[in-house]
């Protein structure tokens, strides 16, 4: 969702870490002193009402909670259950419009992936269920901790351990890992940088709404496409609202639409066969 470190300049917004009575007090005070926002301790985040957001431990793990009476669910990287679980169990194999995208056919071998802007996990957690090594970038700190986080739980789960092993988070920015390796030294770069949401009326998902509070919006989308462009052995897969206009710069090869988003496709050379 985001691409870049956990050292990120980008300011963090009003937001405290707190913990319920199970949550992990030693975990709670490390991620404090790493991100530089103050630790409360025990609390609840429904009482909580001069700071709109609480990094939150409670015996699942690491949330991001909106605080306030009435405010929406807590935000995870979650793998192990709930929709991830779910399409785990139940998905579409290389099916899924991701997977399309990136171009997993059964005769073909399965390419290594670069997860420039992961967010919470998602898509990559989909492509490293399909074969796929995939390398992981958020620079985000707050969403950061989010996705070690979930990679650490699912790490402990016999069906999603072979899964995550071929998920590697990575520190420091993709724009400058991406600047400093070869032409060619990536097999596909996957990109879904934060688009501006301009449609007030309409409803947006929990997570969009927590995230855009922590990340804002992602300006320098064209300066990522182009330095994927250079990396890239076979293809960028760029993520978009259906209905967005295309990150500026080359025009994409061909596209795959769902109901809700489409995949720009940079191809580059066919894969090969496996």
């Amino acid at each position: 969702m985001t691409s870049g470190s956990v050292s990120s300049h980008r300011t963090i917004p009003s937001l405290i870490v707190g913990r319920s009575p199970l949550g992990d007090a030693l975990k709670a005070r490390g991620l404090s002193e790493r991100l530089g926002i103050p630790d409360r301790g025990v609390l609840r985040p429904k009482d909580v009402t001069d700071v709109p957001l609480v990094l939150y431990l409670d015996e699942a793990g690491v949330c991001l909670q909106v605080t306030g009476k009435g405010a929406p669910g807590p935000v995870r990287a979650e793998f192990v259950s709930g929709k991830m679980g779910y399409r785990r169990e139940h998905g579409g194999g290389a099916g899924q419009l991701v997977a399309r995208a990136v171009g997993l056919q059964k005769s073909r071998a399965r390419p290594a992936v670069l997860d420039a802007t992961a967010g919470l996990g998602q898509d990559a957690f989909v492509l490293a269920g399909l074969g796929c090594d995939v390398t992981l970038f958020e620079r985000n700190p707050v969403i950061h901790a989010l996705l070690e986080d979930g990679l650490d739980r699912a790490r402990l789960n016999t069906d999603c351990a072979p899964i995550v092993a071929r998920m590697h988070l990575a520190e420091g920015s993709s724009s400058d890992w991406m600047r400093q390796r070869e032409p060619g030294s990536v097999d596909i770069v996957y990109l879904d940088p934060m688009f501006p949401h301009r449609d007030k009326s309409a409803r947006v998902k929990k997570e969009m709404e927590v995230f855009r509070q922590v990340v804002g919006e992602d300006p320098d989308a064209e300066e990522l496409l182009s330095a994927a462009l250079a990396v890239a052995t076979y293809r960028v897969v760029v993520k978009r609202p259906r209905k967005a206009p295309p990150i500026p710069g080359p025009e994409p090869s061909t596209r795959i639409e769902g109901k809700s988003s489409r995949y720009d496709i940079y191809a580059i050379k066919a894969l090969p066969d496996a």
